[in-house]
C-alpha cells in the first residue's frame, strides 16, 4: 500500500513539475518568410502602469481608466485591426504609370503623448498636398482620439501594411518612406503603446529584419526618437537613405504633454519640406535650425544623422523630376487628448 501510495505521488508531482516549465517556457521564434528560418524574436510588451488584479476587479479596472469611454473596448479594437487596415490599404489612390511614385507610411508609436500623432496625421496631409498625384499616404497611429480612424501602430500592422503596400507598389521603381516617431531607449528601441494594450516594442534589429524581408528597393526611413542613431548600422544598404533625429548616444527633444510637434518634426517636416522637396536638402536644413534650438536652450545637441545608400539619391531626383510642389501646407495639432503638463522633454 505505502509502495503504491509513494509511486502515486512522485507521478503527481512529476506532472505538475512538467506543467510548470512548459508554463515558464519561452516563446519560440517566429518563423520568418523566404530563406530565413527564424525573425527576430519580438520585445516585450511595454510596462504595465498597473498592478495585478485584486479579489475585487478593482486594480484590472485601473487599466483602463484612461481609455476613451466612447471608444470600442480594447479587446474590439484588436478584433478590429485586420477590417481597419484593409479598409486603409483600398482608400490609397491608384498609382501613377509612367514615374516613381512616393508610398508614405506614417507611424506614430506612443499613445501617451499627442505630439506623435500630429507628426502622423501631419505627414499624412504634407506629401500629398505639397507633392501631388503619385504620393500615397498610410497612418498607423496609437492615440486614444483616433482608435476608430487609423490602424493601431502596431509591429503586426507595420509587417502587414508593408505587404499590403508590397502588392500595390512597383517595388523596382517606387519608393517607399517610413516615418517613425515615438520615444526612444538608449537600447535603440522604440517606445511601442496603447495602454492597456500589450503591445510588441521595436527595436533597430527588428526594424531591419522586418524591411530587408520585404522587396522594397528604394527606401528612406525616418526615425525620430532619442538615441535613434542607434538604427543607422541596421538599416544602411544600397538604395536606402536614413534619416534619425539624434546619434546614437544622444536625446533628441520636442516631446511633452505641452508641445504639438517634436522639434526634429518641425524643422523637417513643416519647415524644411515646405521649401524644398530635396530630402537630403531638407534635412540638412532641419539639422540647422535643431542646432539653433538647442544652443538657444542650453541642451546637449541631439546630432541628427544621415546615412545614404548607393544608387537612393538619384532615384530621388528621377522622383522630383516628376513633381511640381504645391504651396506650403500649415500645420495644425489634432485637439488635445490631455492637459499641458510640465515643459518639453528628451524622446
Amino acid at each position: 500500500m505505502r509502495t503504491a501510495l509513494t509511486a502515486l505521488l512522485a507521478f503527481a508531482a512529476g506532472v505538475l513539475l512538467m506543467l510548470g516549465i512548459a508554463h515558464h517556457a519561452p516563446a519560440p521564434a517566429k518563423p520568418a518568410d523566404g530563406n530565413s528560418t527564424v525573425t527576430a524574436v519580438r520585445s516585450a510588451p511595454a510596462p504595465a502602469t498597473t498592478t495585478a488584479a485584486g479579489d475585487d476587479g478593482s486594480d484590472a479596472a485601473d487599466a483602463t481608466d484612461n481609455w476613451p469611454s466612447k471608444a470600442p473596448s480594447p479587446e474590439q479594437v484588436i478584433y478590429g485591426q485586420h477590417d481597419m487596415l484593409q479598409k486603409a490599404l483600398a482608400r490609397l489612390g491608384p498609382r501613377v504609370a509612367g514615374r516613381p511614385n512616393l508610398y508614405v507610411l506614417a507611424f506614430g508609436a506612443d499613445g501617451g503623448e499627442d505630439v506623435f500623432r500630429n507628426e502622423a496625421e501631419y505627414a499624412a496631409k504634407l506629401f500629398p498636398e505639397r507633392f501631388g498625384a503619385g504620393t500615397h499616404v498610410l497612418v498607423l497611429e496609437n492615440n486614444p482620439n483616433s482608435l476608430e480612424k487609423h490602424p493601431l501602430a502596431s509591429w503586426s500592422n507595420l509587417e502587414a501594411a508593408l505587404d499590403g503596400l508590397a502588392d500595390v507598389m512597383k517595388p523596382d521603381e517606387d519608393i517607399l518612406l517610413v516615418y517613425l516617431t515615438t520615444h526612444g531607449g538608449e537600447d535603440h528601441s522604440l517606445l511601442v503603446d496603447m495602454d492597456p494594450l500589450p503591445l510588441d516594442q521595436i527595436a533597430a534589429p527588428d526594424l531591419g529584419d522586418i524591411l530587408k524581408k520585404r522587396p522594397f528597393k528604394w527606401k528612406v526611413v525616418v526615425v525620430n526618437a532619442c538615441y535613434s542613431g542607434g538604427f543607422v548600422p541596421t538599416l544602411h544598404g544600397p538604395g536606402t537613405l536614413v534619416l534619425t533625429a539624434a546619434r546614437a548616444d544622444r536625446s533628441s527633444f520636442g516631446c511633452g504633454s505641452d508641445s504639438d510637434i517634436t522639434y526634429f518634426g518641425r524643422a523637417w517636416l513643416v519647415d524644411a519640406l515646405n521649401r524644398t522637396p530635396d530630402f537630403m536638402e531638407a534635412f540638412k536644413q532641419a539639422a540647422g535650425e535643431i542646432a539653433q534650438w538647442e544652443q538657444k536652450d542650453k541642451l546637449t545637441p541631439s546630432e541628427p544623422q544621415m546615412d545614404v545608400g548607393a544608387g537612393i539619391a538619384d532615384q530621388l531626383a528621377l522622383w522630383r523630376k516628376h513633381i511640381t510642389p504645391g504651396p506650403a501646407v500649415a500645420f495644425k495639432p489634432a485637439p488635445s487628448s490631455a492637459p499641458p503638463a510640465g515643459p518639453s522633454a528628451p524622446h
